[in-house]
């Protein structure tokens, strides 16, 4: 029980973290089973180099797609953006439109590079395609059996007769390897640099970013209890009087107008701090007034969690 309860915390504690590693694992299992259960190099000089590619890129550029269908920031920036008259600057600046779908674009790359790092280390995706390059073929084969160059596209099946075609083979499997540990140590590097940056150019401190988390996750909680009990009490009203043919009491629900303010993209204001968009709505001077584009309202890369927990999922959407 106190395993299971150091496990709870753990996902409570750092969700985004296990998440990614639960893609990456996820991720790296799939290109296992593909490169073993499905994968079948054709052997064949014209077909070596496209299907080897396609196995190694298609499903990584699938996963990044899939990246910004699962992202509930996507939506949060899309739905409703082309509706006329609907939502006023509802895509915002271009700068800021941009600047997100840089964030989202990075977020929706861990699956995809996991995908192809995993299988450049195995290589059978990359001697497929390697072997089926006729450039690559004469750059190998140089100095070789004349016929090296001929019988490389068999060497993946083990069907290439010269033992030099054979021997390229590993040298292949070897320069699939080697860009394989490239690839994982750019990433990393990259992944390191960024996220040292945008934690300094940080407009909070580290505390202040802990108790904002715990301020959202609560506000999500209660907004998603909440929302729950006006529906059902709207939903038991409207069925009520739908039988009894009477007249339904009046509620108060959120105009059209006030649901797209707080579904809006958070931008981050110095001169006022506010944790979430509803927050900000609640706040506001004037009932007229917007609350999405303000002068000195910016996207901060750091506080892009603010438009991801709780309600804001696609699981729940």
């Amino acid at each position: 029980m106190d395993k299971f309860q150091a496990v709870l915390n753990l996902h409570l504690q750092h969700p985004r973290a296990l998440g990614y590693g639960l893609v990456t694992l996820l991720t790296a299992g799939g290109e296992r089973l593909f490169s073993v259960a499905v994968f079948q190099c054709p052997c064949s000089a014209a077909w070596n180099l496209p299907y080897g590619l396609v196995f190694l890129l298609v499903p990584a550029l699938a996963l990044f797609l899939l990246g910004y269908v699962l992202s509930a920031r996507t939506w949060r920036l899309l739905t409703g953006c082309c509706a006329r008259g609907a939502r006023p600057g509802g895509c915002g600046p271009r700068l800021r439109a941009a600047l997100v779908c840089v964030q989202l674009s990075a977020t929706a790359a861990v699956a995809p590079l996991t995908w192809v790092a995993v299988a450049l280390l195995g290589g059978a995706f990359y001697e497929c395609a390697a072997s089926g390059s006729a450039p690559l073929a004469r750059l190998l084969c140089r100095g070789r059996d004349a016929a090296c160059e001929a019988q490389l596209p068999l060497a993946p099946c083990h069907q290439a007769p010269a033992p030099d075609a054979q021997d390229l083979l590993k040298e292949l499997k070897a320069q699939s390897q080697v860009l394989g540990w490239i690839l994982i140590a750019v990433v990393i590097i990259f992944l390191l640099i960024f996220t040292s940056i945008i934690r300094c150019l940080s407009p909070v401190s580290f505390l202040q970013l802990k108790f904002w988390k715990i301020y959202l996750e609560q506000e999500q909680q209660i907004l998603k209890s909440q929302a729950t009990e006006h529906a059902t009490e709207l939903a038991k009203e409207n069925v009520k009087c739908f039988f009894e043919c009477s007249h339904p009491k009046e509620y108060n629900t959120p105009s059209i107008r006030d649901w797209q303010q707080i579904s809006s993209l958070y931008t981050f204001n110095p001169k006022e701090q506010y944790y979430s968009m509803l927050h900000k709505y609640v706040h506001r001077t004037e009932k007229s007034e917007s609350i999405k584009s303000k002068e000195g309202d910016t996207v901060i890369p750091i506080l892009g969690f603010v438009d991801t927990p709780g309600m804001h999922t696609t699981a729940d959407l």
